[in-house]
């Protein structure tokens, strides 16, 4: 285990313990930290690396990756400035680590960033896991991401993310060549042992894909 602070982003690193298994990118949600989603890395992937950023946005005191002016409103200039900034520590913790490209895997705010990862600079990642995301630009660049695995789990019964936006992020990913897996569970916004297992699977798909 190691936390090192000498590249852009505070961040927590486990190096992989098994071969041949893609690194994870854990991303969190707001008020969340580097550590938040290491458990769950390590459920979904076991032996993987696990790579995992502080958010630098500050809001009430709680780290995002990028500034909101109201819950489900995003400062979209923020958002591509930070999804710019978070692609270029990608580059420097492969680098330092020599990583392969990574799976994100974001929950609610993380996994916003990493969609607008995947639509803005997607040679930053392998694929996703999208817990809870929602659109995060409405104006698009012109991307192509032919091929790239996305799993995208929304709840039903979610107060935040409504179900007509979660489809709308599964067309955008699916029109910019991504081949996007979207379910929506019988759950809230918060995380079920359904997305535990489904993350699992797909993971596991994307570790024989590379084999």
């Amino acid at each position: 285990m190691a936390t090192n602070k000498a590249l852009s982003f505070i961040h927590h690193f486990e190096p992989a313990t098994l071969a041949g298994r893609p690194p994870l990118l854990l991303l969190h949600g707001t008020g969340g930290d580097e550590n938040d989603l290491v458990t769950l890395g390590q459920m979904i992937a076991p032996g993987s690396a696990l790579l995992s950023p502080r958010g630098k946005v500050l809001e009430g005191g709680m780290p995002r990756f990028f500034r909101r002016l109201r819950e489900g409103v995003f400062d979209e200039e923020d958002v591509r400035r930070r999804a710019d900034e978070l692609a270029g520590f990608i580059t420097e913790a492969r680098a330092a680590y020599g990583l392969d490209a990574p799976v994100a895997v974001g929950f609610s705010n993380g996994a916003n960033i990493a969609a607008a990862m995947m639509l803005r600079r997607p040679e930053a990642l392998a694929g996703a896991v999208l817990l809870r995301a929602m659109v995060p630009l409405t104006e698009l660049p012109a991307v192509s991401i032919p091929g790239t695995p996305v799993l995208l789990l929304s709840g039903i019964a979610d107060p935040i993310v409504r179900e007509d936006n979660a489809r709308r992020l599964a067309a955008q990913l699916t029109n910019a060549g991504a081949v996007v897996d979207h379910r929506m569970l019988p759950s809230a916004h918060g995380l079920s042992q359904a997305d535990v297992n489904l993350a699992r699977q797909f993971l596991a798909g994307a570790t024989e894909a590379a084999a």
